[in-house]
């Protein structure tokens, strides 16, 4: 007898494919902050802010409506509003209704916009699908179009008439309704939405910025001619140790490394109280999680400072600087322009260009040894200043030192440990095979990174009794070196004996390094859990490509990184947008760690300001969920039960064979 299937059998149907602006509507959090509507505003706000950074525009008014809604008028070029040569719909209409269509991509010469914020072409379609309605109105070429839209789609079809005597010569007014059901909270945050606009009027100067609110009847302008210094000035905590550092550099049509305009504006104070201020801007854009441009900043004011410590012998005998002893008590603005920044999420909170570094610490450290060297009294006092934060540092990790005692176990011998004994900066690599402890232990920062080589794979460690751990050389030498003992999740362990603020997972980006990872992964779990709760465990991600390609318009040759095939995946659609011909890139997949050689090594993985490194955290599940979880996976009884979520789960996995 034929049997019938079960309605939730999985088969063609199930797959369901999400068109236009649908994916936004269902995963809103994706694509923007959901806590209030704020971001969503902010994308048509960034959109009006590009054509002032591109010189179109000198005004932008935000009125708050006493219906809830928001607008937000420039005086920009207008969106055109003509047919698009290839979709055949209106570009307006594109625009707000397609995700991945904007003039941010045509960032060639004679492209609409050269430095922008704008990225995906994502921004204000997102602004579109999570809200009721949406009026956007352009006025160009003698004439003005209006289209309008609820929850995304078209309702009121373009229309345009020609210019009226009063109306204005070119701009884009949007008037938007945000959807509350996206939302946790309705209202617009007043103080973050200031902070914002009076943020846009301080890197624009000369740039008018005003807010209206209907219901108060309130209005503020903010417009700045003095630019980063009095915006920093009217924000300090304390008065400063030496007067304000600012200064600006941006390369020129000469420049190798960097495309003609890309460079950064900065301000900087230093005061010995108060909590800093710190802002950076990328185009524009808020980036409240900082990035590679700040990284950048951090490192010329270090080396200009460094220098002139150095250049001066002011250094006391057995103190040795870091970058965040300079850095500690360092207030600042910093706008980056970038040619295509990479933003870490679509809310581009954090940059991750990694020329940044370089970028904005070329044009900060000579500025600042000249300016240290022709006010040879302020740099004393900045010196004295670093060199304090430097011994009360020092004098911190000499505390915990002296409560080690005496009995400490000899560290194993193919541990290449770091000169620093400060806990916060110093890290611990375990990496897979002699040949890439190799590279790691050239390309290191020696100064706060260890390298300790494992040698083939660790041992399954989830059924082993405490008391036989030590048996195995490789973890004898792994707790000796991290200087923790073995204990169990219910155990109060002593961790004042902690070498290492990081242990690092370094393995290979294959199979075989993956295993690697699982296993160290479950001795950490197994027999170290208060290192993982205690947020000390972390997993590198060294890429498993190098892209090479070739120079392109403004940009110089270069060689790009990728994680996995979907990152290659989007290297390759870039490079191809920016008109590479097919094959004229190079593609070289990493075997192994061994291959890389140290300074790519250092590049890609070890570097601070531009490597991965992963938390190990437990999440949400519980310690209980996630040991039973590990069972079924390491457990030597546990064969039918893996099986069986193989099955289930099988498919959800990528092999890479």
């Amino acid at each position: 007898m034929a049997t019938t299937k079960p309605p939730s059998d999985y088969s063609e149907a199930s797959i369901r494919v999400l068109k236009g602006l649908e994916p936004v509507k269902q995963r809103p959090g994706m694509y923007t902050r959901t806590d209030n509507p704020l971001h969503v505003i902010q994308e048509v706000l960034d959109n009006a802010a590009d054509e002032a950074l591109a010189g179109h525009g000198k005004k932008i008014k935000v009125t708050l409506h006493a219906d809830g809604s928001v607008s937000i008028e420039d005086d920009g070029r207008g969106i055109p509003f003509g047919l698009h040569p290839e979709e055949k719909a209106p570009v307006i209409e594109l625009v707000y209704t397609r995700l991945h269509a904007g003039g941010k991509f045509d960032k060639g010469k004679g492209g609409a916009y050269s430095f922008s914020g704008g990225l995906h072409g994502v921004g204000v379609s997102v602004t579109n699908a999570l809200a009721k309605r949406l009026e956007v109105s352009t006025h160009r070429e003698g004439q003005v179009a209006r289209l309008v839209f609820s929850a995304g789609d078209v309702i009121e079809p373009l229309a345009t008439r020609k210019q009226a005597e009063g109306d204005r010569k070119q701009g884009t007014t949007v008037r938007v309704w945000p959807d509350a059901k996206y939302f946790e909270s309705a209202v617009l945050p007043g103080t973050e939405l200031q902070h914002l606009l009076r943020s846009k009027a301080v890197l624009m100067p000369g740039v008018t910025v005003t807010l209206l609110n209907e219901k108060t009847k309130d209005a503020q302008t903010w417009q700045y001619k003095g630019g980063l210094r009095d915006y920093l000035m009217q924000t300090l905590p304390a008065d400063p140790v030496i007067p304000l550092f600012e200064g600006e550099g941006f390369a020129d049509g000469g420049s190798e490394a960097f495309a003609e305009g890309e460079g950064a504006s900065w301000c900087v104070a230093f005061t010995e109280d108060g909590q800093p201020v710190r802002e950076s801007y990328v185009n524009l854009i808020p980036t409240s999680a900082g990035g590679t441009h700040d990284s950048g900043l951090r490192d010329g004011l270090f080396n200009a400072v460094k220098s002139f410590i150095e250049l001066h012998a002011l250094l006391p005998k057995g103190v040795k600087l870091m970058p965040e002893d300079v850095f500690a008590r360092a207030s600042y603005v910093l706008s980056a322009k970038v040619l295509d920044p990479q933003f870490q999420g679509q809310i581009k909170e954090r940059l991750n260009s990694r020329d940044a570094v370089r970028l904005v610490s070329s044009f900060v450290r000579p500025t600042l040894e000249l300016w240290l060297n022709q006010h040879v009294e302020y740099g004393r006092k900045l010196a004295e200043l670093a060199i304090k934060a430097a011994q009360t540092r020092q004098r911190a990790g000499q505390k915990v030192e002296k409560r080690k005692g005496s009995g400490v176990a000899v560290l194993p011998g193919k541990l290449t440990d770091c000169e620093s004994r400060d806990l916060a900066h110093n890290e611990v690599f375990l990496v897979e095979g002699d040949s890439a402890g190799g590279s790691a232990k050239m390309g290191r920062d020696k100064e706060c990174q260890a390298i300790l080589p494992l040698r083939g794979k660790v041992l399954n460690t989830w059924e082993v009794e405490r008391d036989r751990l030590f048996a195995n050389t490789e973890i004898h030498d792994i707790a000796v070196a991290i200087g923790v003992d073995p204990h169990g999740a219910n155990d109060t362990p002593d961790l004042s004996n902690l070498r290492y603020g990081k242990v690092c997972i370094l393995s290979d980006a294959d199979v075989d390094g993956s295993h690697i990872q699982v296993l160290l992964l479950t001795l950490f779990f197994r027999h170290f859990p208060k290192l993982i709760e205690a947020g000390h465990v972390y997993v590198a991600r060294p890429p498993l490509f190098r892209v090479d390609a070739p120079a392109r318009g403004k940009k110089p040759a270069a060689k790009m990184y990728a994680l996995d095939d979907g990152e290659l995946t989007a290297i390759l659609d870039k490079l191809r947008k920016d008109g590479v011909k097919e094959g004229a890139w190079s593609i070289s997949r990493f075997k192994g760690l061994g291959e890389m050689s140290a300074e790519q090594l250092w590049d890609t993985t070890l570097n601070p300001d531009t490597r991965r490194l992963l938390p190990v955290q437990l999440g949400n599940v519980g310690f209980g969920e996630t040991e039973s979880r590990i069972t079924k996976l390491m457990g030597k009884g546990e064969a039918a039960s893996r099986r069986e979520l193989m099955e289930l789960h099988g498919d959800a996995v990528e092999v890479d064979v």
